[in-house]
């Protein structure tokens, strides 16, 4: 697969709800699929996008703590050499290619930037994890044919990432009721040509997924006069005096801006699987554009030791996913939120109301949530007490 030594890294990105984890699921799950490591990178505060992707013989390393794209560019250099060092000291399988699920708000600059310059592995002995060479073999990023248009028109992360590809893959192509000819395919092509007109355009419903992930060169002259003014601007910031000292949080507004927030909720016990749903409705219908994503692992008082997964992006719900067995030891139900302008204790507080049936209160920080969304949670909860009373 490579030169002995040297390590290819494949980015893999896409905004929110793209369907990242399920594409890297059908991959790892063919069995010619070997020696392969996961990086998974995710926006929130509790982990759960590693409970998404089946763990087999792959080795996966779960980063947690922010954007990677929102921290330093080190972070990646020595989460690759934490990889190494575990191979070489038998405490994971070796691999000789490195997968990066970057987060749906990953920016992919600061990470092309990282991974295509310089050499990032000292020498040293042979067999030290630092003598490793890790090189950018390619970036994969998924568009939603479904929300991708709004993603790229609201988001700059969504525009960077489909920019900074060398393959880009439709998603969600079947749902898409704007893509029921090869005319609108090619419309929608041309339309993200216009954004990259280097890339390799792919329809993930005939996309060899193997074939996704082969080390191949991937060169930023390539990309355009765009890409190439972003990672010298990253460059640039990377040297300013006191960048790397900024916080996660600060660096995280800075490029993803205020608005954007990720919270969860986890409850101890298991919940009644129609009050969840009722919930999730309610939200979406008031929340509408600004619940970027919904993700979790949910415990359900019918079936406790086989939980739900569950996913969201904006007003689509997918299906949700019952598991045969918990796959960690925790069995707590954990929900993580990503949005755009959203209070948190108002989503919790819906929560609260549906789940355990408790008085709905309207305190101050509904308002300080903004009229609109305001209102929408009055009709919320109006539609709430309607349902409560009939069902009495």
């Amino acid at each position: 697969m490579n030169t002995p030594g040297r390590i290819p890294v494949i980015l893999l990105s896409g905004f929110l709800g793209s369907g990242k984890s399920t594409l890297l699921n059908t991959f790892l799950n063919d069995p010619s699929v070997q020696d392969t490591a996961v990086i998974i990178n995710e926006f929130g505060e509790v982990p759960v996008d590693h409970l998404l992707v089946r763990r087999g013989e792959t080795t996966i390393s779960q980063v947690s703590t922010g954007c990677l794209c929102c921290s330093d560019t080190t972070d990646i250099h020595q989460t690759l050499q934490d990889l190494s060092s575990a191979a070489l000291e038998g405490v994971t399988g070796k691999f000789s290619r490195v997968i990066v699920e970057m987060s749906g708000l990953g920016d992919p600059a600061p990470l092309v930037n990282a991974l295509s310059g310089e050499k990032n592995g000292t020498e040293q002995p042979q067999g030290d994890a630092k003598s490793i060479e890790f090189y950018l073999a390619g970036v994969v990023t998924l568009f939603d044919a479904v929300a991708g248009a709004s993603s790229v028109e609201n988001h700059f992360e969504a525009l960077k990432q489909i920019a900074f590809a060398d393959r880009i893959v439709l998603t969600k192509t079947d749902l898409a009721s704007n893509l029921e000819t090869p005319a609108d395919f090619a419309a929608l092509s041309n339309e993200l040509r216009e954004l990259n007109a280097s890339a390799e355009i792919l329809d993930r419903q005939s996309a060899d997924v193997s074939a996704l992930f082969s080390p191949r060169p991937y060169a930023v002259l390539d990309r355009g006069e765009d890409v190439a003014g972003w990672l010298a601007l990253e460059a640039a910031l990377a040297l300013e005096a006191g960048h790397a000292t900024r916080t996660d949080q600060k660096n995280g507004q800075l490029r993803h801006g205020a608005g954007i927030r990720t919270f969860s909720i986890v409850s101890d016990t298991p919940l009644p699987e129609q009050k969840f749903r009722r919930f999730l409705s309610l939200l979406q219908d008031s929340a509408g554009q600004r619940l970027l994503r919904v993700k979790g692992i949910v415990s359900t008082e019918a079936t406790p030791e086989e939980p739900l997964i569950v996913h969201a992006v904006q007003h689509v719900v997918s299906r949700p996913v019952r598991l045969p067995a918990w796959p960690d030891e925790d069995r707590r139900t954990r929900l993580v939120f990503i949005t755009d302008g959203v209070d948190p204790e108002p989503v919790r507080a819906l929560f609260t109301a549906v789940i355990d049936a408790v008085p709905f209160s309207f305190s101050g920080s509904f308002k300080k949530a903004g009229n609109a969304f305001w209102a929408s949670f009055t009709r919320a909860f109006s539609t709430l007490t309607s349902i409560s009373r009939r069902s009495q």
